[in-house]
């Protein structure tokens, strides 16, 4: 007999225990673990309606991604059916690109492009055609050049939240003390100046958290405030317009209109050349400090406000700014040399000095001769034909070689004395002439100018790179002076000249040797004999059988250490933080293909980032040749504007902003290039019938049935 079970505390068995005799216990029942209850029901039932609604966003629906961030860079958010209508020409509700159609193609077309990756970093989406679905994949390691984009965009995202941060609603960031600055009428210019990177840049969220301000403007001033007519127009107007473009948000056509039509009391001049500065709720104006007009300030309006008359339909854009009269004025003015003096009369509209030169004060008029003829649909040859006879006389008179590294420069003359200096706003030249030898066809520009163009671009391209590669920081000076070269000798002598007629009366001039093919003279001319402008050596170079295939000025030249070697001395030794460079390397990486000018464009953004950053933001710098650099207390709003958008379109593989849609204003704002519609070319006046003289203007023949560059 089995003793009973103990109930002491001390025992090790379960009181529960069952001793079972083999034989006499049934068999278990079997009792499954997990009942169904309510409880257990109302338990599980969101995971299963989680997973099925998961299931369903990311598999079943992945040619609609769930993110709110909406498709990659470059394209819009899908709208809301109360949401504001996107840019002119794409239908809404539709997943479109950002960039209208180009002419030509009906907005409800295929819009030609896939779409680049989307902003989740964890899964790139595969748009699918007609409903059908797609499983959502990992998305592919980012390329050299694109990953370089993304660092430039984090530049970008440091400095403006650094802005948004300490100088919210001023005009600029002081990014050293983290301080604020109104210096630009005080309504927040880098805001405007910014508002296309973003949009360009795919920080979309950012931009439309910047239209509050936007829709908040109302451009006030107090009575004895002065807005800067050209700076506004540039940097407020132009970004406006661009941003307006690019996103088609209405708030932001809606301010352009305001601000622009605050600005028209400035065009009430006599000559229709605008005054300096306009008071925009008095219409009061001033002049400037010079009490003249400077030409780039008087010939760089055309863009914004031929475009804003086009997109408004209001005709006091065109008739009341006068840009016809003022493109008129310039065909008719005598030139001796070609080239436009710096300063003119408002009154008159006369030149008031023998100034020549592509940089401070007139760096913008030469740019819009060939952008509002491209921005129009190429369809006002006056403006291309004063494009054609300037660069050609900027080519002549003004292109200079220093004698032992071949550095070719731009440079200005002071009535025919040239200064040897070279400003970084000059370096914009070498990206307007590849714009142009990109765009201009061979019976506009024929094959003998063209080449010298491009050699020119390549030339002062590199002399701009060098001007950086040869300092300690990597960063360009403002500005230099070029070694010049030995005098030439009086027995060299010169050939005889001759003359040529254009079709404008007003514009036969004298050519210079230089522009004719005398092989016989250049091959008698010794290189010490010959000075230093740069199309006498090329003609010498022909004349010699063209040695090397590149002609002297367009080579690669390495960078020198030794200061006493540069054969430049630097004058102004800050750098600013500009642009120029950084648009001539994007040009010419566009039109050429030479990956060269990404590289160099690489070690810019390099040197930016070693040198330049602040914990706030970006800082121009005292002095490039000293390490570690003094910082100045400024961040431009064209940084933001102008260098690092240039930045993002050089790196990054997709164009954006391809040259055949848009055209770029002198503050790097894209705008589309469009046509006159037949009321508009009736309302306005306009002549946009080429004619055969346009080239005439520029080339002539020589005697031996070769084609040459002629001035106007």
């Amino acid at each position: 007999m089995l003793p009973a079970p103990s109930t002491g505390g001390s025992s090790r068995r379960s009181p529960n225990l069952v001793i079972s005799i083999p034989g006499t216990r049934q068999p278990p029942v079997f009792r499954p673990h997990f009942k169904p209850s309510g409880k257990l029901l109302f338990r599980y039932l969101p995971w299963v309606v989680g997973s099925t609604i998961l299931l369903w966003l990311f598999i079943l629906r992945a040619d609609n991604p769930p993110f709110g961030g909406g498709p990659g860079e470059g394209y819009r958010v899908p709208h809301h059916p109360h949401s504001r209508p996107g840019p002119p020409g794409i239908p809404p509700f539709t997943r479109q690109p950002w960039r209208p159609p180009p002419p030509g193609v009906e907005s409800d077309g295929n819009p030609g492009h896939p779409p680049p990756n989307d902003d989740h970093p964890g899964f790139k989406w595969k748009w699918g055609n007609g409903g059908a679905s797609n499983k959502a994949k990992q998305q592919p390691q980012l390329g050299v050049w694109d990953a370089r984009a993304e660092k430039v965009k984090e530049a970008f995202v440091h400095a403006f939240e650094g802005y948004k941060r300490h100088a919210d609603g001023y005009d600029e960031l002081l990014p050293i003390v983290g301080g604020k600055v109104n210096n630009f009428n005080g309504w927040g210019v880098t805001l405007y100046d910014a508002l296309d990177t973003m949009w360009i840049m795919g920080l979309h969220d950012m931009f439309r958290e910047s239209l509050e301000t936007v829709a908040k403007a109302d451009f006030y001033l107090k009575p004895d405030d002065y807005a800067p007519f050209f700076e506004t127009t540039i940097r407020y107007l132009g970004g406006l317009l661009s941003a307006y473009a690019l996103s088609g948000e209405p708030v932001l056509l809606t301010r352009a209109d305001d601000l622009g039509r605050m600005l028209l009391p400035a065009f009430d001049t006599p000559s229709g050349f605008p005054m300096f500065a306009v008071n925009t709720k008095t219409g009061q104006t001033r002049k400037g400090w010079s009490g003249d007009a400077l030409w780039a300030e008087a010939l760089s309006n055309q863009m914004e406000y031929k475009y804003l008359a086009h997109i408004t339909g209001r005709k006091e854009y065109y008739n009341k700014v006068r840009t016809d009269r003022i493109m008129q004025r310039m065909t008719e003015i005598s030139l001796t040399n070609g080239l436009f003096p710096t300063r003119w009369d408002t009154d008159s509209g006369t030149p008031t000095n023998q100034h020549y030169s592509v940089g401070a004060f007139a760096d913008s008029a030469y740019e819009y001769m060939l952008k509002q003829w491209l921005l129009t649909g190429r369809s006002e040859p006056r403006a291309l034909e004063l494009y054609l006879n300037s660069t050609n006389a900027i080519i002549e008179h003004l292109l200079h070689l220093t004698p032992t590294r071949k550095l070719l420069y731009v440079t200005d003359l002071l009535t025919e004395s040239p200064t040897h200096k070279l400003e970084h706003l000059s370096c914009f030249l070498p990206g307007l002439l590849a714009l142009g030898v990109q765009t201009l066809t061979d019976d506009i520009l024929p094959a003998k100018i063209r080449e010298r163009h491009l050699w020119a671009a390549q030339g002062l391209a590199e002399t701009c790179w060098i001007t950086y590669a040869d300092t300690k920081t990597g960063l360009g000076p403002d500005e230099v002076t070029m070694q010049a070269w030995p005098p030439k000798k009086a027995s060299s002598g010169q050939p005889p000249s001759t003359t040529t007629t254009t079709s404008n009366p007003a514009t036969t001039t004298e050519m210079t040797p230089h522009l004719m093919d005398r092989r016989a003279f250049w091959s008698s001319q010794s290189d010490e004999d010959m000075g230093g402008r740069w199309l006498d050596h090329v003609e010498k170079w022909e004349s010699d059988g063209r040695p090397g295939g590149v002609p002297p000025g367009a080579k690669t030249v390495s960078k020198e250490t030794d200061p006493q070697k540069r054969e430049w001395r630097s004058m102004k030794d800050s750098y600013l933080l500009r642009p120029e460079t950084i648009e001539s390397f994007y040009i010419l990486w566009k039109t050429t293909g030479e990956v060269k000018w990404r590289e160099r464009g690489w070690s810019v953004f390099e040197a930016i980032e070693r040198h330049a950053k602040t914990k706030y933001g970006y800082a121009s710098i005292n002095n490039v040749d000293q390490i570690p650099p003094q910082w100045k207390d400024e961040m431009p709003s064209y940084f933001l504007a102008e260098t690092l958008k240039y930045l993002y379109l050089l790196f990054i593989d997709d164009d954006l902003i391809p040259f055949e849609y848009w055209v770029f204003n002198t503050e790097a704002h894209p705008l589309p290039i469009f046509d006159w519609a037949t009321w508009e070319k009736q309302a306005y006046g306009l002549n946009t019938t080429s004619t055969s003289t346009t080239t005439s203007a520029s080339t002539t023949t020589t005697a031996s049935g070769e084609e040459s560059t002629a001035r106007p």
